[in-house]
């Protein structure tokens, strides 16, 4: 049977650097979603609004409809520059900056990001998965671990983002996983936790280290055919040890509470639980949404 058709009260997005994801609202609930791979590094300038109607168009009704847009759509190379706000600072300080459309059907707005002088750093994106927790977590005062490409780490107070930090652990594994010596001897796939925890706690114990452990991931496999599967869980506990023993003076003591999907969130909520953090786990999509809530809340009639 056909599902009936869909019309969106207004469409939220989280258009990313690789992704482009939408939902078709109804108030502040999602009645439909899709997805593509059309994100900001994939499309040249004037692409935009073609990439986003050829997801959306089924849900467009008569009149207008608008859009609420988070992340690299807002960057330079972007839809349209949607400027920081300094921290400290709320989430969502600013209301969203509207983009040009041609189609008449759509009333497009994006989120501007955050950004910190000293030591220089911003996010787009992650500003508004840290409203939409403070939205659903009211009082919160503790750090936001948000896992990715870019992990950031930010320190949430009185409703205010105080500061943050930026890591490219993510970017780093697939690097080196794919494009260095190491890809020889990590698998594509696969996990081993007990090797996960091993590195974890070497790379937090001797950060300095990190470089002359990584080869040994590949001397293990030249001299004693190492596993793949543990390799790669070794490199992933490396990189995150290395990371958390940086980002120490976020973490030591505080709330924490890690906003990402089940596969990248987990071995960050593995890595602090065994500091004797208990961190709480957030769904990303979840807190996309909830901020985007936020955020068209700040242009809705």
């Amino acid at each position: 049977m056909t599902p009936p058709p869909v019309t969106a009260d207004w469409i939220a997005t989280d258009w990313g650097t690789s992704h482009l994801r939408v939902w078709a609202m109804s108030g502040r609930s999602h009645v439909a979603q899709a997805q593509s791979d059309q994100g900001m590094a994939r499309l040249a300038p004037g692409g935009f609004e073609a990439a986003l109607l050829a997801l959306v168009a089924p849900w467009l009704g008569v009149g207008t409809t608008r859009v609420v847009a988070c992340g690299m759509v807002g960057a330079r190379q972007g839809w349209v520059e949607a400027p920081y706000s300094a921290v400290p600072c709320a989430p969502l300080p600013k209301p969203p900056v509207r983009a040009d459309a041609t189609d008449p059907r759509l009333a497009v707005w994006v989120v501007p990001g955050l950004k910190q002088a000293a030591p220089a750093d911003v996010m787009r994106g992650e500003e508004t998965q840290i409203a939409g927790f403070l939205a659903l977590n009211t009082g919160f005062d503790g750090v936001l671990c948000l896992p990715g490409t870019h992990t950031k780490w930010a320190q949430v107070s009185a409703g205010e983002v105080v500061s943050f930090q930026s890591f490219m652990t993510g970017e780093l594994f697939a690097t080196l996983a794919a494009h260095s010596v190491l890809r020889h001897s990590v698998s594509p796939d696969g996990w081993d936790d007990d090797a996960f925890a091993d590195a974890l706690d070497d790379a937090l114990s001797r950060p300095e280290r990190l470089a002359a452990r990584l080869f040994t991931l590949r001397a293990d496999a030249l001299l004693n055919a190492a596993d793949g599967r543990a390799a790669r869980a070794r490199l992933s506990g490396l990189l995150i040890g290395a990371e958390l023993a940086a980002a120490r003076p976020y973490w030591l003591g505080q709330p924490v509470a890690v906003i990402g999907e089940g596969a990248i969130a987990a071995p960050y909520v593995t890595a602090l639980s065994r500091q004797g953090t208990a961190p709480v786990q957030a769904d990303a999509g979840a807190m996309t949404r909830a901020g985007l809530i936020a955020a068209y809340r700040q242009i809705a009639p």
